[in-house]
């Protein structure tokens, strides 16, 4: 019995870590407001070597309107210009050759209606990883009961409480993303 709790203690590690990632990939989808979250998903090309931007410079909400990034290597800030313009945020960035400044536009309905579908297509990556790990799960719960090391009648009682805490999970994606899209629908 105490493999098949494993087991459904692993998956509820696995799902909540899931549903933190997802909520903090909402925090770079744009709603009005600059925020330096925003930038969390923009990675440079420094060197050859795919970098996260946040490893390259100091990214500050200088205003409710204005983010402003500051390379550590100056050499770095044309690649930072160049990831930041190819990205799906929508921001041009201007630099004085030490500060790489982006304004953050009134969002238009337009706008607001592609940002609501990226985090709808973020909530549903969340939902599929969830679903990926109810699946491995029932797979090591059949595992265990094909080897004789656990009864049907406890699979099948894990199997039903593995499938609550997916719905729990997904119900929580929901709301997330409930959340974020009255945020970005927000005027």
């Amino acid at each position: 019995m105490s493999m098949i709790d494993d087991f459904l203690a692993d998956a509820r590690e696995h799902m909540g870590k899931s549903v933190d990632a997802t909520r903090t990939k909402f925090g770079s989808v744009r709603t009005g407001r600059a925020s330096p979250t925003l930038l969390d998903r923009i990675v440079v090309d420094y060197y050859g070597a795919q970098t996260p931007l946040k490893q390259l410079a100091t990214i500050h909400a200088a205003e409710a309107r204005l983010l402003t990034v500051q390379p550590y290597d100056k050499g770095s800030i044309r690649g930072i210009e160049r990831a930041i313009m190819e990205s799906d945020l929508g921001l041009t960035p201007s630099n004085d050759g030490q500060l790489i400044r982006l304004s953050v536009p009134e969002l238009t309905e337009e706008r607001r209606r592609q940002l609501v579908k990226v985090a709808h297509g973020l909530a549903e990556e969340g939902k599929v990883a969830l679903r990926s790990i109810r699946r491995d799960t029932m797979r090591d719960l059949r595992e265990l009961r094909d080897a004789g090391e656990a009864g049907a009648d406890d699979e099948h009682r894990a199997e039903e409480a593995l499938q609550k805490l997916t719905d729990e999970k997904v119900a929580e994606l929901d709301a997330l993303l409930k959340a974020k899209e009255e945020e970005i629908l927000q005027v």
